[in-house]
């Protein structure tokens, strides 16, 4: 989704919005991944299961594909660091992929993920989306909503939703859109032309 009111209607198929108007209809279960990351004052494990049973082998495929490893090496207990107020506290980017890995292991049939890339630096964004989100990720037989400012990764995503004073304006996929020259080729365009400004 690219434009304004993308967190908005992520709310709005949460319930979390009173609608005015429509139907929102949500089937099989859905996990959430907040712009702003949120911890438990637990540790980092039990942040990640959140209550689930702990399978080994899918605990450490998705510690490693929300780009986790390296940090449990560093803390000081690995995953059994208690994190939050009575731990050690975590960078935004480390919050935010513990709240990924949470989501992930909940095994849920939709991800609704509000920029979920936006507080880690470039290196460890490709990897979560070629790990995690891409087509080739370990949620690529589930149905995922990605709400991004990076638009690197919208040639790489199955369709495009352009949202625009609160209203879809476009759909379609990233060579559908760019040849419809409408909204989302216009956002492009300056988008491109304020990127050449800046260099």
């Amino acid at each position: 989704m690219v434009g304004m009111g993308k967190s908005s209607l992520l709310s709005a198929v949460l319930g979390e919005m009173q609608k005015l108007t429509g139907n929102v209809m949500v089937k099989g279960q859905t996990a959430y991944v907040p712009q702003e990351a949120w911890v438990q004052n637990m540790s980092l494990k039990e942040n990640i299961l959140f209550g689930a049973e702990y399978q080994e082998q899918k605990y450490h495929n998705i510690i490693h594909a929300c780009a986790l490893t390296e940090d449990l090496n560093i803390l000081p207990a690995g995953d059994k660091t208690e994190i939050g107020e009575r731990g050690i506290n975590l960078s935004g980017g480390q919050k935010q992929r513990i709240s990924l890995a949470r989501s992930v292991y909940s095994d849920a049939d939709i991800y609704l993920l509000d920029d979920p890339l936006s507080a880690v630096d470039s290196h460890v964004g490709k990897h979560i989306f070629n790990c995690v989100i891409g087509p080739k990720g370990l949620l690529k037989n589930k149905t995922r909503v990605l709400v991004t400012h990076g638009v690197h990764w919208l040639p790489f995503v199955d369709e495009i939703i352009v949202v625009k004073d609160g209203r879809i304006s476009e759909a379609g996929s990233y060579q559908q859109l760019l040849e419809n020259n409408g909204d989302f080729s216009q956002f492009l365009q300056s988008t491109l032309n304020s990127n050449n400004n800046n260099s």
